[in-house]
């Protein structure tokens, strides 16, 4: 598998990043699409709501239910028909809950709880304040003790069918003949063998660690269908690289932290759902990729890793990045987080000064922070394909002067921000895909420069119409200002009238100024 995968396809059900495990199991697809899909709603909250949101409903059946295959255990057939209600369940209850908070949002809210419990402040704006925070909490609460359960009984759900199926398979082969079952047996000594073998080959660098005879500076276990990486491995505290990739690890042990000196860490493609906290200890780590796995989050103690200059954390299940990740890793010059679910960036982001590179493209980003402006050093930026939920771009993205190349293909941004055209560095910009009406979609489709010269033109001619209006109010004003100064010396040369006091010339002179 590719560890940086690119997708081209506009249609974002052609390349699914987390397809459904039943995917295998056309029957098994068909029952569970019948079940509730979960509906994004706008997401509102009042400190008032009620909190019966739970609906009230029959257990579902499905007629399809009754036609898969494979399931002739009655026992096998119960414990399926569980798994479908609560998986129904499960997304009938995330359906009422409405979509879930982001993180950054449920952080702030945490924030002001301690906040105004450190203070002991009992006024009625902290207290209302304290009831919506915890109601922004206890939401996000739900959505995760839900949604762990609509995973727990979706594996359950293929697992159980899993097993129906392998039981068919076992009584099939029964009737095979006895060559076959020699072979088969001869076939599965061999990949018995490989499994000592690579555990042996583990055993053997933690062996040649422990003698000390020679420093481990670098290890490569890719491909090697670990299912675990030992305890011992935090031992090889004079390892700087480390890959992992292409194995079946899921998960990795708290004892990485041991890895002091470590520079590069590789686990692409592995069965991966959480990082260990203990990460955040990897001090001199440079190089972080944790592609292809099922990551749904990165740990915060990430950002304690501000040796950092590449994050790659594509092809996974991440939807929200730690809200603290742009003013703590400072250094970092590329980040990829393509084919995720994020919904939007943390507004942190934009500290990141060193960042030259940031792809978020196949995501479910609905807009970016109004400062992206800040990152003065990013060259290169790909936003595509976030389909419906990306409708526009902030202004302040012109401010990246030093940006080369800009992906916003597949969205629907209806219109470039004004001051577009400042980006004089671009040598690359895809816009198709979007229901463009500034620039038209003639021009855009003519290339970068027609658009670049397009969005300029329409900067200055809306720079000159102000120009204008400021010029015609300037005269206006000046028009005014003489009048005024005219009705002043004609009060002035009453007032000497009546009173007396000046000469002549003066009068002379006000009459020959004004």
């Amino acid at each position: 598998m590719d560890p940086n995968p690119t997708a081209t396809d506009p249609n974002p059900t052609a390349t699914d990043p987390n397809p459904t495990p039943a995917s295998n199991f056309p029957s098994l697809s068909q029952v569970m699409d019948a079940l509730p899909a979960v509906i994004t709603r706008s997401f509102t909250i009042s400190p008032d709501d009620d909190n019966d949101i739970y609906p009230d409903s029959e257990s579902p059946h499905f007629e399809s239910f009754e036609r898969m295959p494979h399931i002739s255990n009655p026992e096998l057939a119960a414990a399926m028909r569980d798994s479908v209600n609560d998986v129904a369940e499960s997304r009938s209850v995330l359906e009422a809950l409405g979509p879930r908070p982001d993180h950054e949002t449920v952080d702030v809210a945490r924030a002001r709880v301690e906040e105004i419990d450190a203070a002991g402040d009992t006024s009625e704006e902290a207290m209302q304040d304290y009831k919506v925070c915890k109601a922004v909490i206890e939401l996000d609460e739900m959505h995760e003790a839900y949604e762990t359960m609509l995973e727990e009984a979706e594996k359950r759900l293929e697992s159980i069918y899993e097993e129906a199926a392998a039981d068919m398979d076992a009584e099939a082969e029964m009737y095979e003949e006895g060559e076959d079952d020699y072979e088969d047996y001869e076939e599965a000594g061999e990949v018995m063998k490989i499994g000592e073998l690579m555990n042996e080959e583990v055993a053997a660098i933690l062996k040649a660690a422990e003698s000390g005879k020679k420093a481990i500076e670098k290890v490569d276990l890719s491909g090697r269908k670990l299912k675990i990486l030992p305890e011992e491995f935090g031992g090889l505290n004079l390892l700087v690289v480390l890959n992992l990739s292409y194995n079946k690890l899921e998960w990795i042990p708290d004892s990485i932290a041991g890895l002091e000196h470590l520079e590069e860490l590789i686990l692409v493609a592995n069965l991966l759902e959480s990082l260990p906290d203990s990460m955040g200890l990897l001090e001199n780590l440079k190089i972080l990729n944790v592609s292809s796995n099922k990551l749904s989050a990165l740990p915060d103690s990430i950002c304690h890793c501000r040796s950092l200059e590449e994050l790659d954390a594509s092809f996974n299940k991440l939807t929200y990045l730690p809200t603290n990740i742009g003013h703590e890793l400072v250094n970092l010059k590329r980040l990829r987080v393509q084919l995720n679910k994020i919904r939007s960036l943390p507004t942190s982001i934009v500290e990141m000064k060193s960042l030259r590179l940031l792809d978020v493209h196949f995501n479910e980003l609905h807009a970016i922070p109004q400062t992206i402006g800040k990152l003065a050093n990013l060259e290169t930026l790909n936003l595509s394909s976030n389909f419906s939920d990306l409708t526009d771009l902030p202004e302040t993205i012109s401010d990246i002067i030093s940006l080369k190349e800009l992906d916003l293909s597949n969205n629907q941004i209806h219109a470039l921000p004004n001051t577009f055209g400042r980006l004089v560095n671009l040598t690359k910009l895809k816009l198709d895909g979007n229901p463009l009406e500034i620039p038209p979609t003639s021009v855009a489709s003519a290339g970068l420069d027609a658009v670049m010269a397009y969005m300029t033109k329409r900067w200055v001619d809306m720079l000159m119409d102000v120009d204008d209006e400021k010029s015609m109010l300037f005269v206006k004003e000046e028009t005014e200002e003489e009048g005024l100064l005219s009705r002043g010396a004609s009060w002035l040369r009453t007032v000497v009238t009546l009173f007396g006091g000046f000469d002549s010339d003066a009068d002379s002179h006000l009459d020959h100024q004004y």
